[in-house]
C-alpha cells in the first residue's frame, strides 16, 4: 500500500508541476495548479475504482473501445461524399466517434468473462453436455451438511463459490465475537473439505455485481447469469429467489423429506430426556431432532422405553410425535398381532383417553412447536 500511495503522490505532483510550467488556462500559476490538482484527484479516484474491477472486464472494455473506434473510422470514411464543411455533417462525425467507442466499452466490460482462458478454449472444443451450476451461499457453507450431501453424490453439476460469499465468510471468521468467529472458521474448513473431493468439480467465480450491495440479491443475479440453482438453507433467500424465478435447493427441505415416516399405532424405542409441560409427560428426541412427547413417562427419565405412537403433528417448524408409554410385556404382545398389510390396531379406548387428553392440551398450549435440533 505504501508504494501505491507514493506513486499517487508523485503523479499528482507531476501533473501540478506540468500545469505550473505550461499554464493551460490563461490565468495565474495558482489557478492552473488548483486545476491540475482537481484533474489529478479525479484520475486517482477513477484508478481506485479500476483496481476493484476484474482484469477480464478491463480487457473486454479495452477491446470493445478499440473495435468501436475502428467502426467509427469506417463509418466516417464511408461518408466521404458528404460536405465536410456542413455543421450537421461535422456533428454526425463527432457523434459517431463518441458513441461507438462508448458502446464498445460497455459491451466489452459486461461480457469480459468470455476472455477467460477456460472459455476461450471451450469455443474450440466439441459441444458437450451443458454444465449445471450449483451456487453455494454463506449459510449452507457454515451449516456443514452440504459436505456430507456432496460426499454421497446426490449433488450433481459444478459447485460455484462466489468471491463475494468468500469475503462475507472471511468477515465472519475475523469477527470479534467468538461464536461468529468459530462459525466462520468452520465454513472455511467445510470449503476445504469440499474442494478435496475427487469426483466433484468446484470453481470460484469472480463475477460480481457492484451495483448490488445485498449478498442474497447478488446470488440471485449470479444464478440468472449462469442459469444455475442456489443451494441454501436460508428461508428468506429461498422465498425471494422463487419469487424472482430462480430455482433453489434447500438443505432443510431435503433433511425434512428424509425423516422416517411414523404412523399411529407403531411401537418404537426412545430415550426419555426430560419431563414435559403436562402432568406425567416425558420428552424424548429422535436422532434427527424430532420431538417425541410421551404420556405416562415422567418416572422414566434417563431410561430407554417402548412407546406406542398415538398421533403425529406436522407444523412449519417441524414434526412432533405423540406417544404413550407401554410396559415391556405389553409391547411384546402387541407387536405380533399386526398382520402384514393389515392396518395397525388402535389402543383400547379406556387406556388411550389420558394420552389423547394430554395431546390436546399440548396442542392447545403449544400452537407452533419448535423441535430442538441435535
Amino acid at each position: 500500500m505504501a508504494w501505491f500511495a507514493l506513486a499517487r503522490v508523485l503523479f499528482v505532483a507531476a501533473v501540478a508541476y506540468t500545469a505550473a510550467l505550461l499554464r493551460p488556462l490563461p490565468l495565474g500559476v495558482a489557478t492552473n495548479i488548483v486545476f491540475a490538482l482537481g484533474l489529478a484527484g479525479l484520475l486517482v479516484l477513477f484508478e481506485s475504482r479500476l483496481r476493484e474491477t476484474a482484469v477480464t472486464r478491463l480487457l473486454g472494455a479495452l477491446l470493445g473501445c478499440t473495435v468501436g473506434l475502428f467502426i467509427a473510422r469506417a463509418v466516417g470514411a464511408g461518408l466521404f461524399w458528404a460536405d465536410s464543411t456542413d455543421p450537421r455533417v461535422q456533428f454526425l462525425h463527432t457523434f459517431i466517434l463518441i458513441t461507438l467507442p462508448y458502446l464498445g466499452v460497455l459491451v466489452g466490460a459486461k461480457h469480459g468473462e468470455w476472455l477467460e482462458p477456460r472459455r476461450l478454449v471451450g469455443l474450440f472444443r466439441t459441444a458437450g453436455p451443458e454444465r449445471r451450476y450449483r451456487i453455494l451461499d454463506t449459510s449452507v457453507i457454515i451449516d456443514g451438511r452440504i459436505a456430507d450431501v456432496c460426499d454421497t453424490g446426490f449433488i450433481d453439476g459444478t459447485l460455484v463459490i462466489p468471491q463475494f460469499v468468500l469475503r462475507e465468510l472471511q468477515l465472519v471468521a475475523d469477527s470479534s465475537d467468538s461464536l461468529k468467529r468459530n462459525r466462520g472458521r468452520r465454513g472455511l474448513d467445510i470449503l476445504q473439505k469440499i474442494q478435496k473431493m475427487a469426483d466433484l468439480e468446484v470453481i470460484v467465480s469472480d463475477m460480481d455485481f457492484p451495483d448490488i450491495r445485498e449478498v442474497d440479491l447478488k446470488l440471485i443475479e449470479l444464478a440468472r447469469a449462469l442459469q444455475g440453482k442456489i443451494v441454501t438453507n436460508d428461508f428468506n433467500l429461498n422465498k425471494v429467489a422463487q419469487l424472482r424465478g430462480v430455482s433453489v435447493l434447500n438443505v432443510n427441505e431435503l433433511a425434512n423429506s428424509l425423516k422416517p415416516v411414523v404412523l399411529p399405532g407403531e411401537i418404537m424405542k426412545v430415550f426419555i430426556l426430560k419431563e414435559g409441560k403436562e402432568f406425567n409427560q416425558g420428552v424424548a428426541y429422535l436422532d434427527d431432532g424430532t420431538m417425541v412427547v410421551v404420556d405416562n413417562a415422567r418416572k422414566m427419565i434417563s431410561k430407554t422405553i417402548d412407546i406406542v405412537v398415538t398421533s403425529v403433528l406436522q407444523t412449519t417448524a417441524g414434526k412432533m410425535i405423540f406417544g404413550r408409554h407401554i410396559e415391556p410385556g405389553v409391547a411384546a404382545q402387541a407387536q405380533p398381532q399386526a398382520a402384514p398389510g393389515a392396518p395397525a390396531a388402535s389402543p383400547q379406548p379406556g387406556a388411550a383417553q389420558p394420552a389423547e387428553r394430554s395431546e390436546e392440551n399440548a396442542r392447545t398450549r403449544v400452537r407452533t412447536p419448535q423441535p430442538q435440533q441435535t
